[in-house]
């Protein structure tokens, strides 16, 4: 008598709309439907939690009772927000100052993001200027207008990948629009667009236990007229780069504001990649 061998079960994928982008989250070793698809969505549910404490888009989120507030009156904040403000603070640190969320006002001048208020301050601060009298309560020296969308991406990656984790799942993946991040011990294929022509993919080797974050303008110019996303935050300017560069880190929050690091710079062996024992690749046109 021939013993049978059991099928493997098959992936379990997902996807929804979140971030400004699709979220895709794949369970590789998934168990049964019902507890899958659970899992699933608690995972989707912490990543629409970062998504409504941190939207610049919504002008009721607490980012934006940061920006509206914290010049005035001590806020208390969400462990979460504290956590990604501290984060950001220590890539503004070990960036000397080339990773800053503060540079709001610049893009809403540049019709990137919403105008929900009059930017009827003279001088703004960036994350430096954010303190924290205690764990989840903070003031700021100077009015704000902090973007997080360099860093809250990546950050609800590794939120998800958490609740998973939590939740029992062995591996995984979670991809929001290219932050990614592979969970578990089964390597994944990684895929980069190519900067000339986005719509086309290509591989560039394999991953498991990191994360995986690109910058590239690919779709965001529509036109001769408007200006890049990526601004200079000791300048002022805005960057145009035809390449792409893609960070490799331990969790998603670090490649995802790495990637902007290096793309400013364009320097593939920045201090501040050793630092967070991250590595970077440039994808040329």
């Amino acid at each position: 008598m021939t013993e049978s061998i059991p099928k493997r079960k098959s992936k379990m994928i997902r996807c929804k709309p979140l971030l400004g982008t699709y979220v895709e989250i794949t369970l590789t070793e998934p168990k049964s439907d019902d507890d899958s698809i659970k899992v699933i969505n608690e995972a989707f549910v912490a990543i629409e939690q970062v998504q409504e404490l941190m939207s610049f888009h919504h002008p009721q989120s607490e980012l934006s009772r940061i920006n509206a507030q914290s010049h005035q009156t001590p806020l208390e904040i969400h462990p979460w927000t504290e956590e990604i403000l501290r984060i950001a603070q220590g890539l503004h640190k070990h960036s000397d100052g080339l990773f800053n969320c503060g540079i709001g006002q610049h893009l809403i001048k540049a019709g990137l993001l919403p105008k929900h208020t009059e930017l009827s301050q003279s001088h703004y601060g960036g994350i430096e200027h954010i303190q924290f009298l205690e764990p989840n309560l903070i003031r700021s020296d100077l009015p704000l207008c902090l973007d997080l969308g360099g860093i809250a991406k990546g950050f609800a990656v590794d939120k998800a990948v958490m609740s998973l984790e939590a939740a029992g799942v062995s591996s995984g993946i979670v991809n929001a629009g290219g932050d990614m991040r592979v969970f578990g011990e089964i390597a994944h294929p990684i895929h980069i667009r190519n900067p000339i022509k986005p719509d086309e993919l290509f591989q560039i080797g394999f991953m498991h236990d990191k994360a995986v974050a690109t910058s590239g303008l690919y779709f965001s110019k529509s036109d001769a007229q408007s200006k890049s996303y990526l601004v200079n935050p000791l300048n002022l300017d805005h960057v145009d780069f035809p390449e792409s560069y893609s960070i490799f880190a331990k969790e998603c929050v670090y490649a995802d504001a790495l990637s902007k690091v290096v793309a400013l710079s364009g320097d593939l062996l920045h201090p501040c990649l050793n630092h967070y024992s991250s590595h970077a690749v440039r994808t040329p046109t």
